[in-house]
């Protein structure tokens, strides 16, 4: 690949530029976004030069598309391009629908993220360790993915959604829930409360499409939740939660570990 276009340079999508570069890519690297981060990320050295996204898909060889998800399923509805297209969005069905009729488009999500967004925060590691799911297999950027230090993980798109509803989306409204009804109670809070709150300070307007692009798999891990949570509600005053905090820091080790 020579030349690489990117669709939103904010924190994942400038990370994917550093990140490209520090594995070792020497070709151009086009940023497509707003004037004021296109702005920035020219004077942070993270792409070479700024294009319309269609004039920038006719010459790129790879798109990668890290705008929000309605804007990722808008694109795909009217790119034209020859070029490889990937994506950076955190659920993949819908998505990876509306990339049928590009002639080579594989899903993505790398798992790895900040509390800080924009550019300016992009990080040339962000991959480095984390699982970094395809939905098809690309050998080409399957070789820049493993470059990053990321841990490639290929996933059908039904599948993908169903296990980040659990691990990511389920955790997110327990977070923002929990902090929800803590307002005003919080005189003696420790930090438990404020490990167990701080998904609550993500923004709604990131989550906004993921909770509409995947809200039955999201459902049944509330539903899942729910009845576990009525079962320890059961269970408060007998010995029967040894084996439960047995189990579950058992899960939370191997959490770690990954």
């Amino acid at each position: 690949m020579k030349t690489i276009a990117i669709a939103g340079v904010g924190l994942i999508g400038g990370s994917f530029a550093l990140a490209l570069r520090k594995a070792g890519f020497a070709g151009k690297i086009i940023g497509v976004s707003s004037p004021a981060t296109i702005g920035k990320a020219l004077a942070l050295g993270v792409i070479d030069q700024s294009m319309p996204l269609a004039e920038a898909a006719r010459v790129a060889d790879l798109v990668y598309l890290s705008q929000p998800i309605s804007q990722i399923v808008a694109t795909l509805d009217v790119l034209e391009t020859d070029a490889l297209v990937t994506d950076a969005g955190s659920t993949k069905a819908v998505i990876c629908e509306h990339g049928r009729n590009l002639k080579r488009f594989v899903g993505g999500h790398p798992m790895a993220g900040k509390e800080s967004r924009g550019v300016e925060h992009a990080d040339a590691d962000l991959f480095r360790g984390r699982p970094y799911v395809l939905t098809s297999r690309e050998p080409q950027l399957e070789t820049w993915i493993e470059r990053f230090g990321a841990r490639l993980v290929i996933l059908d798109p039904v599948q993908h959604d169903q296990q980040v509803a659990f691990v990511s989306h389920l955790p997110q409204l327990l977070s923002t829930t929990l902090a929800s009804i803590l307002a005003g109670k919080g005189q003696v809070a420790g930090p438990a409360a404020a490990d167990l709150t701080r998904l609550a300070l993500s923004p709604y307007d990131i989550w906004r499409d993921i909770f509409a692009t995947n809200a039955e798999p999201i459902d049944a891990a509330l539903g899942a939740f729910i009845a576990r949570l009525e079962e320890v509600r059961a269970q408060l005053r007998s010995s029967e939660l040894e084996e439960l905090f047995s189990k579950a820091a058992a899960s939370a080790r191997a959490l770690r570990s990954q």
